[in-house]
């Protein structure tokens, strides 16, 4: 193998890892590792969100590869534009289940001949539990797969397409996915780390981190929608 094939192949490997770490990939995963407790899970969850990108990636690396194919421009925005819709519905989901599962409404009335009052409270432990770990996986593979799908991958084509070998092309697509798997699985190993460490020893920073990340999810798919509808012009360029 040439020197200058090894050196692209590590490359690739390189970028998928960098790629993973990217804002909204970083504050998707975090909305769905917000209720989690076990960082071994969390991890679990990481890597089939690396499985997805990289099989939409594998995908449109081969249409590069054998049929030279392209994404039209505005393909590539409206699938962007999905991204900050997912960003922003996963976000909306953890502010929703926070606040209908944690704050509770009660109607006391008092032995005494008191009044009785309305009054508010926060569960710091959920009632009964089910086995939601395969959903969040599930979750996590489709959102992996919307992301492979959007334009923040461009680089990882635009090297491919400088690739002549079919062979070196999907090698290079491998690692590129490798790389990410990789770097997904450290991140939501240490975001599961930080979530179960808070809510264990912190009830109160737990529930904080939790509307953090649902926030910022909000925030920014807000911000992504408004940018590729408005600035990059996809509904409407200002």
């Amino acid at each position: 193998m040439e020197s200058t094939t090894l050196a692209t192949l590590l490359l690739g490997f390189a970028l998928g890892v960098e790629h993973a770490l990217e804002p909204d990939h970083v504050v998707a995963i975090s909305t769905l590792l917000s209720q989690n407790r076990h960082p071994l899970k969390s991890a679990l969850s990481g890597a089939f969100w690396g499985l997805g990108h990289t099989l939409t990636l594998f995908l449109s690396g081969l249409s590069v590869i054998l049929f030279k194919l392209t994404i039209p421009y505005q393909l590539s925005l409206s699938l962007e534009f999905m991204v900050g819709i997912v960003l922003f519905v996963l976000g909306a989901q953890i502010l929703w289940k926070h606040y209908r599962k944690r704050i509770h409404n009660h109607h006391h009335v008092h032995a005494s001949k008191l009044p009785g009052h309305q009054h508010f409270h926060f569960h710091t432990e959920e009632v009964g539990h089910g086995h939601p770990h395969l959903t969040h996986h599930y979750k996590s593979l489709a959102v992996g797969m919307i992301h492979g799908l959007a334009g923040s991958a461009a680089l990882m084509l635009l090297v491919l397409s400088t690739i002549q070998s079919p062979v070196e092309g999907i090698a290079y697509i491998l690692l590129f996915g490798s790389g990410s798997i990789l770097g997904m699985m450290v991140v939501s190993a240490l975001l599961g780390l930080s979530f179960a460490w808070s809510s264990r020893r912190f009830a109160s920073l737990g529930r904080a981190m939790q509307l953090v990340a649902g926030a910022a999810s909000v925030v920014l798919g807000i911000v992504v929608m408004f940018k590729i509808g408005f600035v990059e012009g996809l509904i409407f360029k200002l």
